[in-house]
């Protein structure tokens, strides 16, 4: 009886610990464009927009796949029918198996470029069911909550349960010009597993973000930003961001693409962020206004660098960057 009970205590020692269940992202450097792969803990994945036509972010996808160890992407989201978001997807459907694809409807772009665009993913998605987005409504990702607060223009009519306070920070960002291209159509995210929070709004511009968040804030707050249209001015307006009140911003921008100083300083200085990190050094501004060094995933060119996130249901979350390996954990 003893020599049983060693036998099961010496067995017990030696099985490792198992990991804590996380929640993955990784934010796939497509050189100006989108593309983020996302992990539940049940391990069903989602991809939001594939970068640009060629094998080059298709191959980039596929190594995060890999890394991942994702042999099939159950959900494909197209926030909209731009050539550097859904561009992708012929060359990535052809080397991955794709479960559903998710998207606004039809694309409102009517000319002759974007007519063939969005044939060429329609071909792709006839390969896979489909999922309309609809503000309000969810993607299934079992192990967390994926709610889509933008679509086809529209976005929440009430506000995600915690959410509805007033937003004083609207009164810094008026309206500007109407936008009627796919931007303002974008297929907006909130992505929770517990306690943590993520935001994705695709492209989605500065009119259609302040119908989100003015004269009420419809998301709340959040520890994650993925910056807006890759931070350009037209987008990230100080009524979204500083009613989010993000830990952790990072911003999807290319070396040329993005990262405009306006939108960057708008994130830079929201009260209670405690970094903003990079896919890209942004050339065109100074370096006051870019991340520190290590914070970058790209200081040069077409290096392909990514940055990974794995965030728990308690709240905490790590964040790094696959070029240098800076690491840092942020506690709830």
């Amino acid at each position: 009886m003893r020599t049983t009970l060693l036998a099961m205590l010496i067995f017990l020692l030696s099985v490792p610990a198992r990991a804590a269940k996380t929640l993955n992202f990784y934010f796939i450097d497509v050189e100006g464009g989108q593309s983020t792969l996302v992990v539940s803990p049940s391990g069903e994945s989602m991809l939001i927009d594939t970068g640009w036509p060629g094998e080059r972010d298709a191959g980039r996808i596929l190594d995060a796949c890999h890394r991942a160890g994702v042999k099939r992407i159950d959900y494909l989201v197209v926030t909209h029918y731009h050539l550097d978001h859904v561009g992708g997807v012929p060359d990535l459907a052809a080397r991955i198996p794709v479960g559903t694809f998710v998207d606004h409807g039809a694309s409102v772009e009517k000319d002759a470029d974007g007519e063939k665009l969005f044939t060429a993913y329609e071909r792709a998605r006839a390969n896979g069911h489909r999922l309309l987005a609809k503000p309000g409504e969810k993607i299934p990702i079992s192990g967390i909550q994926v709610e889509i607060v933008s679509a086809a223009g529209q976005v929440l009519s009430k506000p995600l349960p915690g959410a509805g306070t007033p937003n004083p920070a609207c009164s810094t960002s008026p309206p500007q010009q109407a936008d009627p291209s796919e931007n303002a159509q974008s297929v907006g995210l909130v992505i929770s597993y517990g306690k943590f929070r993520l935001v994705d709004l695709g492209d989605l511009t500065w009119n259609k973000e302040l119908d989100l968040m003015c004269p009420n804030n419809k998301l709340g707050m959040t520890d994650v930003y993925l910056t807006s249209h890759h931070g350009l001015k037209i987008s990230g307006s100080p009524a979204l961001v500083a009613a989010l009140h993000p830990r952790a911003a990072i911003m999807n921008n290319g070396a040329r693409k993005g990262g405009d100083p306006e939108a960057w300083q708008t994130v830079h200085n929201s009260l209670g962020l405690e970094d903003l990190w990079q896919l890209h050094y942004a050339e065109a501004s100074s370096p006051q206004n870019n991340a520190p060094d290590e914070l970058i995933a790209n200081t040069g060119k077409d290096e392909g660098h990514f940055i990974e996130l794995l965030a728990q249901s308690s709240g905490e979350f790590t964040i790094t960057n696959s070029r240098n390996g800076k690491t840092k954990t942020y506690k709830p």
